[in-house]
């Protein structure tokens, strides 16, 4: 019987003007492990987050990308397969949890299919955009610490941004969801010439932002692309993303929310403390590493 185990960062992206090409990983993760053995049959143990909701089967997510990443590295599925999950991602709150999955699927698979060999990260970061649709998120959860990618005909592109020293974050998690396809299904198809010079301006700050001049960061996490169409969706997280960034905090909507990330140095982060923010779990987190697969 082999024995392989991952473990996954949660995830933010956006971060506000960066839409759909910046992702940052935090020190919050789910943790797999996949036994594999001679018997055949398939065996899903699914703990936290989400453990009443995800199937049982071929289904799960991590299954599924399991089986496709199989398929891709070339490798044989084994006869029998038992799947422990332990979740502490919270689901459809904007931080990764599907990313998580399939990163951590992929992972699997490499590890059933390439023994010890290194993860092939850039082949990991490929299928999971191919399977999440952009690579903010899956990037972040692969490459870990802060991310810019983007993809083109197949291709992604990917460079990692260096945060300085004591860089952090602050995530505010409300008890209840948003589906990303309804938050993307009420963005608009354009916007007005006004709204897109200010949001290009603001991403093509944010970069540097991140890396080299922290004080530019609530101006550079400023987004007129995306976060003010879903604030019905998700109006108590808008309304606090707004108190936050009144207080000279950078905020942003997490992804496609509903969770509001607060980013920065300490004393960035700071004022966070004054504001109201009644209704939501606070998560004081720090960057991470990307994924880790391990034997036994």
């Amino acid at each position: 019987m082999g024995r392989l185990v991952v473990r996954v960062p949660a995830t933010t992206a956006n971060l506000g003007s960066g839409f759909d090409c910046v992702g940052m990983a935090f020190d919050w993760f789910d943790e797999l492990t996949l036994e594999t053995h001679d018997t055949p049959g398939l065996e899903v143990v699914v703990t936290g987050e989400g453990a009443a909701d995800v199937p049982r089967d071929e289904r799960h997510l991590v299954v599924a990308t399991f089986l496709e990443g199989l398929a891709a590295f070339g490798g044989e599925r084994p006869p029998g397969l038992r799947f422990t999950a332990h979740n502490t991602i919270p689901h459809s709150r904007g931080l990764g949890s599907s990313a998580a999955a399939i990163v951590a699927g992929l992972a699997l698979a490499w590890g059933v299919a390439r023994p010890g060999q290194p993860l092939d990260r850039a082949a990991l970061t490929r299928l999971a955009t191919a399977a999440e649709g952009h690579p903010d998120n899956a990037g972040a959860a692969v490459w870990g610490g802060a991310i810019l990618a983007w993809a083109r005909d197949g291709k992604v592109s990917l460079v990692q941004l260096p945060l300085p020293e004591g860089f952090g974050a602050v995530a505010y998690v409300p008890g209840f969801e948003c589906r990303t396809d309804d938050a993307r299904r009420v963005l608009p198809d354009t916007v007005g010439r006004a709204d897109a010079v200010a949001q290009a301006i603001a991403a093509a700050a944010l970069p540097l932002a991140l890396t080299l001049r922290p004080d530019l960061l609530l101006d550079a996490t400023a987004d007129r692309l995306h976060q003010q169409y879903r604030a019905d969706l998700m109006r108590p997280a808008y309304d606090l993303m707004l108190r936050l960034r009144a207080a000279g905090v950078p905020a942003a909507i997490s992804g496609a929310g509903p969770t509001v990330i607060a980013v920065g140095l300490p004393d960035q982060l700071d004022p966070a403390g004054s504001v109201t923010s009644t209704g939501f779990a606070v998560h004081r987190l720090r960057p991470a590493g990307g994924v880790e697969l391990h034997v036994g």
